[in-house]
């Protein structure tokens, strides 16, 4: 039997990390270890139990290392495909089984299907079934096929928050950037070295997690100074930023402006940009669309086409 490494890094979120662990203890297709990239000063206690093995390794830094931390789980695992998620993301019982059963012989990175829960939806502990009936789609990612396998042609699209990948492919392919701390910008840096490298992405159908809630900001302005940092080493390694949907936002916002080749912070934000982007209860998935559609009106007599043509073409100019 294919043997299969689970992975997941996390600081704080100690319930969410429950729920991950209880998820994996449900599986199908057992995996042989858990590997737990653990960004805070102190180890978790208390974890649930399992039929596998937990092992957790530390990984610190002034800001979150979520590239190191990433970094740290793989190389330490022993399993024959390393299925990664994250800390608020709880795995179907057949998550490792879909993945192992559309990897088949192929190479690559593959990613599976996220769902988002609503508010308490966990409180009364792990349903699956009523998960699947309330979990709903994000509505601007794109997302796996209807059924099977399909190739993914756009590296812009890799997220980590659920994916997986041969142990021997992750030695002998790209790594994710440890310049990159804090938050943004390391996924799409990965897709990128994976595509530049010639690994193919794949989506799958199934190999699903749903996503807990948690109070969040999107676009990030809780992060405006790293999400900038990282852009800036985006740009340097490939020639151009990345992020511009949410550079374009805190444009709108008044909080940057280009300078020259870069761009300047004009201040931080305030309680007002804090409550326009903030996810509230009744939102499984906090939402930068919705959040930028406030903020650039539709003029008169345009048509939503020609919208969202005017901020594409205006997120292209912070590139």
């Amino acid at each position: 039997m294919t043997t299969v490494s689970a992975l997941t890094i996390a600081a704080g979120r100690a319930d969410h990390l429950a729920n991950v662990i209880r998820g994996f203890a449900r599986q199908t297709h057992p995996p042989v270890e858990l590997i737990i990239g653990v960004m805070q000063d102190d180890d978790y206690a208390d974890l649930p139990e399992c039929g596998f093995p937990i092992r957790q390794i530390r990984v610190t830094a002034p800001e979150l290392p979520l590239a190191a931390a990433r970094n740290a789980v793989a190389d330490a695992a022993t399993g024959d495909v390393l299925v990664f998620v994250d800390v608020d993301c709880i795995p179907a019982p057949d998550l490792i089984q879909s993945y192992v059963d559309r990897m088949g012989d192929r190479r690559g990175l593959f990613m599976g299907e996220v769902l988002y829960l609503p508010q308490g939806a966990t409180g009364g502990g792990l349903d699956f079934d009523r998960f699947a009936a309330i979990a709903v789609k994000h509505s601007d990612r794109a997302g796996p096929p209807a059924s099977g396998i399909a190739a993914c042609t756009d590296y812009r699209c890799f997220w980590s928050l659920n994916f997986a990948m041969r142990r021997a492919d992750w030695r002998s392919g790209p790594r994710f950037d440890e310049a990159f701390t804090g938050y943004g910008g390391e996924d799409t840096d990965f897709g990128r070295a994976l595509d530049q490298a010639g690994m193919p992405i794949w989506w799958i159908a199934g190999g699903r997690v749903y996503h807990q809630y948690h109070p969040h900001c999107m676009p990030p302005v809780h992060h405006l100074h790293s999400v900038l940092r990282n852009t800036q080493i985006f740009a340097e390694k490939w020639g151009h930023r990345t992020m511009e949907h949410w550079l374009y936002a805190f444009r709108l916002m008044g909080l940057i402006e280009p300078d020259g080749d870069g761009i300047r912070i004009i201040r931080d934000p305030g309680p007002e940009e804090f409550a326009l982007c903030r996810q509230h209860g009744d939102m499984p998935y906090a939402n930068s669309r919705r959040v930028i559609n406030r903020l650039k009106a539709m003029a008169p007599g345009q048509t939503p086409a020609q919208h969202r043509a005017e901020i594409d073409a205006q997120e292209r100019q912070l590139l």
